[in-house]
């Protein structure tokens, strides 16, 4: 082949290469919340990267996942558009810098976890003045609750939900904020963790949602967004993802660990 054929021949594959390419969503997890979002010290695993993957594959583009130090990192980084999406609850202060999907990718009851051997009385948040608790970095509960958080300077925030684990179970706080699935799950395998229930009576129930940045390109395909969760919970997809995202958590927490 001529000089000049090996050049057109380079350009016709650059042209095809180009034209065929998918286009990229950069989607931010903090990985720390199983069943719905864990890393198996691979890769993120679980129910959200399995919806944001096959949602967006549906769509036309490939997924990059973005792993940051804590939540509140992911958050900062959709308002400020590097990364185009994340799956989160939907808040006034969200609001102003993401767009929320109309159709929720799965139910959450959020429950207060807490040491028998420190008791707490919840029955309306007010109560919850008078105790410590431990939230990670960027969570949010609900305006009442954050209010709450706020004037009364009663939380101590951690990137880690294994170390606010371990602040209950020594005492050092009095309550954990968590999505009950979630707690559950980690309060089954916890040194020490035999004396940490959640709460019969739920702090709130919430939705998460596909969350994209309102300086996205991916803002204008909302309604795109909402008929393809339609149809994944129309068909069982999510509820399936849920329930294997569960399954493989507990078998990797129970394999020995030198065949982690």
């Amino acid at each position: 082949m001529t000089f000049v054929g090996r050049w057109c021949w380079l350009l016709l594959v650059l042209a095809f290469g180009n034209a065929t390419a998918n286009e990229v969503v950069r989607y931010c997890d903090y990985p720390v919340y199983p069943p719905v979002s864990w890393s198996d010290g691979k890769q993120v695993r679980g129910l959200a990267p399995s919806v944001v993957k096959n949602l967006f594959g549906q769509l036309g583009y490939d997924v990059e996942v973005v792993v940051l130090g804590n939540w509140k990192r992911c958050l900062l980084d959709a308002a400020e558009g590097r990364v185009d999406v994340v799956l989160a609850y939907s808040s006034e202060q969200r609001q102003q810098s993401m767009l929320f999907s109309t159709v929720p990718v799965l139910r959450e009851e959020v429950a207060l976890f807490v040491n028998r051997q420190h008791p707490v009385t919840f029955d309306r948040l007010d109560d919850l003045a008078r105790y410590r608790g431990g939230l990670l970095f960027g969570e949010s509960y609900g305006v009442d609750f954050d209010r709450l958080v706020a004037k009364n300077n009663n939380i101590e925030w951690v990137s880690d939900s294994h170390q606010n684990f371990g602040k209950l179970i020594r005492g050092r706080i009095d309550f954990i904020t968590q999505e009950r699935r979630t707690g559950q799950l980690y309060v089954e395998n916890l040194p020490g963790g035999k004396d940490i229930v959640a709460l019969p009576k739920a702090l709130s129930v919430d939705y998460l949602r596909v969350a994209v940045s309102r300086r996205s390109p991916l803002a204008s395909r909302m309604p795109e967004i909402d008929a393809g969760l339609q149809r994944m919970v129309d068909g069982g997809d999510i509820e399936r993802w849920l329930n294997e995202s569960e399954v493989t958590y507990r078998d990797m927490i129970n394999l020995p660990a030198n065949e982690q």
